[in-house]
């Protein structure tokens, strides 16, 4: 099953689930109105000349009734808006909801140092901004999640029962499995799984508190105060209702991207052991997987344990020995109990074997044989989409290691990661330069200037390939400067790159990068979802888009630059090979073709990749640029892209 096969899947789930909080509404307010019957008197003597009786009770008080259904779906609907409303800010906000500490740029912290090594570099090879970081630190426990609306606003938090208990391949195999649930656009689903069940669990809530209060109260005899109690026991049972189709619902989403996301991660790492054991371990523990949070009902479809410890129906996640036999088939009941006797035994793995992949060490030279470009069909581009292999692995050690190290401490730095990113975008044409530098002191002051001028030194180096991947390690700490900060720094980034009064490839694929970014960090709840168009219906924006792919990797030679395109087009768009403009478009006139694009539907948009890859492939050869814009046209389309190319590129 390919990426764009899951998101149609994706799609089908969210109308279930659709159906699935409706049925559960209907139980909750049919089980209040019942309450109410009952308390009104189902023998109630005729008063109102239609008999006795339940249907007579319920004609005699249907106006009650009516109120307190409506009353009631009031209740629902204004808890699961309230719910998504704090949700807005993304993964981030659900992270610090159940405690998590973000783990610092610079940290010197083993622990830490080892898990934010092992995301970045899962982030390179998937093709996605590195997602924000956090570890739960009063949770002894072995769990994690990933959280947000889609990768630009993403977090990945692991438990700190994970980081003192798991070693490096076992840390690798969890961090793996939540990068699939980013990959496969699970998280938009979970986090829209936590206003929705809020909604259907508030009158659980609001018993339960009635409840209190009226013990409470009862203890200085106050009249109401049994009144209440009694109130809130009939709300709570009503509410509870409410949790079993909640549990329902978490089950039935979530046992199979569970056993899925387990999959992925094994096809990544090319190793089961290290996913395995992770589990194994969780078995062992007496904790296991189960979070003492107070929010852990509201995330446990979003673990990668079980967290509140159920079994059978009401479990969100499979069953642990089911996993762990699907990547451990010799494994037994009996092994399980045998871990369990020895989960006192279980000693804390510590980071000492850890490769510090993006540590303070001197940047490689050269690309590893391992990690050399090979010949890619374009027909197998769509499937590897969001399934990043061993290979890919390869190629973003290579990328990461031929980063300088200076420009990696940059770019995790809060202060000084604007200005990296500025360093970028500096021009070597000397009467250009000085105007960027006249238009950074203006726009931010003279101390930021000097920290640019002294990046330069290492951007002038950096080979073409690792400039974006450089600007997407940068991401995290960009998106955390304030509104301002962000509103000023994207002028100066447009000032910058129109001084020469021209737009390389580059320089648009990274302002546009940062543009979605920037917006996704003002507002992460209005991320882009897929659209339904077929290519016939977006045909302007996919021609225009292949129009300028082929000029870019053709710029000398017209005719050649025609011959991709026509190989391009007739992979998604047969009948549109006469379209081409005999006078190139301009770089930015993409902007107008991104709204069209984004409609497309999962099967449209794994046309548009394989016919873009053939355009950029049709004469043998692979440009910097035209890499450069494959890799921007997929992130603002949602597939993300390993690197699938080496830095040997023209």
């Amino acid at each position: 099953m390919d990426f764009f096969e899951r998101q149609r899947i994706a799609r089908t789930q969210s109308r279930r689930l659709l159906v699935l909080f409706v049925l559960a509404v209907i139980a909750i307010v049919l089980a209040v109105d019942v309450a109410v019957l009952f308390a009104l008197g189902l023998t109630a003597p005729d008063t109102v000349g239609v008999g006795s009786g339940f249907w007579a009770t319920v004609v005699a008080n249907r106006v009650a009734l009516i109120a307190v259904s409506a009353l009631v779906l009031a209740v629902i609907a204004i808890a699961s808006l309230a719910r998504t409303a704090t949700l807005r800010a993304g993964g981030s906000a659900v992270a610090r909801e159940l405690g998590g500490t973000a783990v610092p740029a610079d940290t010197r912290d083993p622990h830490y140092r080892r898990l934010r090594n092992v995301v970045e570099e899962i982030a390179i090879a998937s093709g996605v901004p590195v997602p924000d970081i956090f570890v739960l630190e009063s949770e002894a426990a072995i769990n994690a999640f990933a959280a947000g609306y889609g990768p630009a606003d993403a977090a990945v938090a692991v438990t700190r029962g994970a980081l003192d208990r798991l070693n490096r391949d076992e840390l690798q195999g969890v961090v793996a499995h939540e990068f699939s649930h980013i990959l496969n656009g699970d998280m938009r689903l979970n986090i829209h799984l936590m206003g929705v069940l809020f909604g259907i669990l508030a009158l659980a809530m609001i018993g339960r508190r009635l409840l209190v209060h009226g013990r409470i109260v009862r203890v200085g005899r106050s009249r109401g105060a049994s009144e209440a109690a009694l109130v809130g026991l009939a709300l709570m049972i009503c509410g509870y209702i409410g949790l079993l189709f909640a549990r329902l619902i978490k089950a039935g989403v979530s046992r199979q991207r569970e056993l899925l996301a387990d999959a992925s991660a094994v096809q990544f790492t090319r190793q089961a052991s290290g996913l395995a054991g992770a589990l194994k371990k969780i078995a062992g523990l007496r904790e296991g997987s189960r979070l003492t949070s107070a929010q852990a009902e509201q995330v446990s479809h979003m673990l990668f344990g079980e967290g509140l410890g159920l079994s059978s129906i009401w479990a969100s996640h499979p069953p642990l020995l089911e996993r762990i036999r699907a990547l451990d088939p010799g494994f037994s009941p009996a092994h399980m109990a045998a871990l369990r006797r020895q989960q006192d035994a279980l000693p804390p793995d510590g980071p000492a074997e850890d490769r510090l992949l993006l540590a303070a060490t001197p940047h490689g030279t050269g690309v590893p044989a391992a990690a050399q470009t090979v010949a890619v069909a374009a027909a197998a581009v769509p499937a590897h989409v969001a399934a990043p292999q061993t290979g890919d692995r390869d190629l973003a050690m290579a990328i990461a290691d031929a980063i300088p190290t200076e420009l990696r401490i940059a770019a995790r730095s809060h202060e000084r990661v604007m200005a990296l990113v500025l360093a970028l975008l500096h021009g070597g044409d000397p009467i250009v330069g000085e105007r960027q530098w006249a238009l950074v002191e203006t726009h931010h002051g003279r101390g930021m200037l000097d920290d640019m001028i002294a990046l330069l030194a290492h951007t002038r180096v950096l080979h073409p390939m690792a400039r974006l991947p450089l600007a997407e390690l940068a991401l995290p700490a960009l998106r955390r400067r304030p509104r301002p900060q962000l509103q000023q720094f994207m002028a100066t980034v447009h000032g910058m790159i129109h001084a020469d009064r021209q737009v390389a490839v580059f320089e648009y694929c990274l302002s546009t990068l940062l543009q979605v970014q920037v917006q996704q960090a003002l507002d992460p709840s209005r991320y882009w979802q897929s659209g339904r168009r077929k290519p016939g219906q977006c045909a302007p924006g996919i021609v225009g888009l292949l129009v300028r792919l082929a000029y870019e990797g053709h710029a000398d030679d017209r005719k050649a630059a025609r011959r991709a395109f026509v190989a391009g087009i007739q992979r998604v768009l047969p009948d549109a090979g006469g379209a081409w403009p005999e006078v190139p478009p301009p770089l930015e006139s993409l902007d107008t073709v991104w709204p069209q694009l984004l409609q497309l539907s999962p099967a449209g948009k794994a046309m548009l990749i394989e016919a873009m890859v053939v355009a950029v492939s049709h004469d043998g050869r692979l440009r910097v640029a035209e890499v450069e814009l494959l890799r921007t046209v997929c992130a603002l389309l949602e597939c993300p892209l390993p690197p699938l190319f080496g830095m040997e590129c023209d």
